[in-house]
């Protein structure tokens, strides 16, 4: 049974009434770039990895975050081995006082690569060097450019989003011994990256304000979120300064405390609570790449403005006949008492002009999105709403060929409508749709996520942890036959050998391929060093770091990120092993706490993508 709109009971009711789903028919899953246990699902020097996209050719992009920090002996003044346990990330701030330093970073990978299947291989985008090759005491070999990947068409065309490169003026403040002010040209701007690999950069329509006889320029925004076969881009662009912000620019122009440029700068970097100053209109686009020119075309707006306020929208995923799924600002119904932010496509009309559509909520879901629609008009999305008193998402889908689309919410763990999480990130043209939802049913506190695979035809809900094979969660098989999870070994900074348990987790799918090929993001189990109360490492007696032990004396263990292939296997059978914690590993790991933090990143890579708000 499906759910239209808001057909929810209560879960207390569903307890009764109902037992969990189970799969039936759904496929059997197996990690590709497992290596002894580990994935291998980021660049190296970097922490965590991110799968984004996968085209029909089995060639992905993915993202890079978190360089590692060098930690050198003090004694001997060489690198200290970090590489058994979580290592220290090289801290980034905003300011106008300090060089830019990147810390995201691009990378494609091939099931028939040339260094081997799956493995993450570094692409610069518009001169970025590889996290590796990057040394503090080199400043020309340190990146200031952060780059970011979403998609990949099957000509091999990618696209994505890069911040400009580091400028710099004389610093001119009282500051002793600061001899520069840092800036850049522009916070994001989307690109694409053809096969033979040159980079073409989406400029925004709206880059240079002009007072008077002064033009400043603030950069403006772009995303190339998704890209077609036909190389059709879509994504999203400024077409115009808020006028809060440009009272902000007037300010820098006739102040005297900085620069024009360091000043602008200043407010366009987010503050402690990560709010911009510098905000803009943004209207959905598409880009058409002919091999040589990209032709823009601003999507139009889910409502008439005539004022001056600021209003969104957002183009997040195209289909082979350039409908575009997305989201815009929209009054409901008309209502101009009823503004919205709500799910949108569009669709070329007869004379080939982009008309806008709005996915028809009720009042009880507050705001939705859609992110992406495949080549049989089936669209995909969330919306927000309360279920039992807290707010939660709920994945959806629609057909955008029907004579009245309206959106269905399938079933996830229940017969009803559940109070869990989830979102949707991509569907195939097999009607197979791939996300993330919460797994965990507590009320106060954050829920662990978990991948799901959602089959339409069918109506199977499976969180694909369920579908895979014993070796793909971390288990081995002994001569007996029985599973359990595999030791991994460890030599301690007092030389001592340690041991902790592998596990894997798929906590999203990003990317379905039409042949069931998935990417997303896993986390892997790694033992955590200690560090004194400077945030330095604790290094033994051999020169390798003390890991924090558990009242075992074993590793504490924590979750991290990784990029995750995944594909349908008929040689295995899904794993039944009853999942259970009697390691020690401390009191927090399988209830999902040591990820959350990590959990909170996935959103963030995607907010580069789809939610810049």
């Amino acid at each position: 049974m499906k759910l239209k709109f808001d057909r929810a009971i209560s879960l207390v009711a569903a307890g009764v009434i109902t037992a969990l789903q189970t799969a039936h028919a759904a496929p059997v899953y197996e990690i590709q770039n497992i290596d002894d246990y580990d994935l291998n699902g980021t660049l190296e020097s970097t922490i965590n990895g991110y799968g984004m996209f996968v085209n029909q050719q089995d060639k992905m992009v993915g993202i890079s975050k978190g360089k590692k920090k060098l930690e050198v002996d003090d004694e001997t003044g060489g690198a200290i081995d970090i590489e058994d346990g979580i290592p220290p990330e090289q801290l980034v701030s905003y300011s106008i006082n300090k060089p830019i330093i990147a810390n995201n970073f691009t990378f494609n990978a091939d099931g028939n690569g040339a260094s081997g299947s799956w493995i993450p291989t570094f692409d610069s985008v518009f001169g970025t060097t590889h996290p590796k090759d990057t040394d503090e005491a080199l400043p020309e070999t340190i990146n200031s450019i952060n780059a970011y990947y979403y998609g990949i068409n099957n000509n091999g065309i990618k696209v994505g989003s890069y911040t400009a490169p580091e400028l710099k003026t004389e610093y001119t403040g009282e500051t002793e011994g600061q001899e520069f002010w840092y800036y850049r040209e522009f916070e994001e701007r989307g690109f694409l990256k053809t096969a033979e690999g040159t980079d073409i950069a989406l400029v925004p329509p709206y880059t240079v304000y002009s007072k008077d006889d002064t033009d400043v320029v603030v950069g403006g925004v772009s995303v190339a979120t998704a890209i077609n076969d036909n190389n059709l881009i879509t994504g999203y662009a400024t077409t115009d300064l808020a006028k809060s912000s440009k009272t902000r620019v007037d300010n820098c122009i006739t102040g005297e405390t900085y620069p024009i440029d360091v000043c602008v700068q200043r407010d366009q970097y987010p503050d402690s609570n990560n709010v911009r100053r510098i905000l803009y209109q943004t209207r959905g686009f598409v880009w058409q790449f002919d091999g040589t020119d990209v032709t823009p075309t601003e999507l139009p707006l889910g409502l008439e403005s005539t004022s001056d306020s600021v209003f969104t929208a957002q183009g997040l995923g195209v289909n082979s006949q350039g409908v575009v799924a997305g989201r815009s600002h929209v009054y409901r119904n008309d209502d101009k008492d009823k503004l919205a932010f709500d799910a949108a496509y569009w669709v070329k009309d007869a004379q080939g002009a982009y008309q806008y559509h709005w996915v028809k909520m009720t009042n009880d879901q507050l705001s939705s999105v859609a992110y992406d629609v495949n080549d049989n008009g089936i669209l995909v999305g969330s919306y927000r709403r309360y279920i039992e008193g807290y707010l939660r998402d709920k994945f959806f889908y629609l057909d955008t060929n029907a004579e009245d689309p309206t959106f269905v919410t399938p079933n996830d763990f229940y017969k009803v409508m559940s109070d869990r999480s989830s979102r949707p990130r991509d569907i195939n043209n097999k009607d197979q749709v791939v996300g993330y939802v919460e797994v965990t049913s507590e009320k106060e506190k954050p829920r662990m996520k978990g991948a799901f695979l959602y089959d339409k035809a069918s109506d199977e809900f499976s969180v694909i942890d369920d579908l895979l094979v014993c070796e793909s969660k971390g288990y081995v098989k002994d001569d007996a036959g029985e599973w359990s999870r595999n030791k991994v070994e460890v030599v301690d900074g007092d030389g001592k050998t340690l041991y902790y348990d592998s596990e894997i987790r798929i906590v999203e799918a990003s990317s379905i391929n039409d042949d069931g090929t998935i990417v997303g993001t896993a986390f892997i189990r790694k033992p955590s060093y200690q560090y004194d109360e400077d945030g330095n490492l604790v290094i033994g007696e051999n020169g390798k770091p003390l890991f924090e032990l558990n009242a075992n004396g074993q590793p504490v263990t924590a979750y991290l990120p990784r990029m995750v292939v995944l594909k349908p296997t008929t040689s295995g059978s899904a794993c039944e092993v009853e999942e259970k914690d009697d390691s020690g590993n401390g009191n927090y790991e399988r209830k999902g706490a040591a990820s959350f933090a990590w959990l909170l990143l996935l959103p963030l890579v995607w907010l580069r993508r789809r939610a810049r708000v």
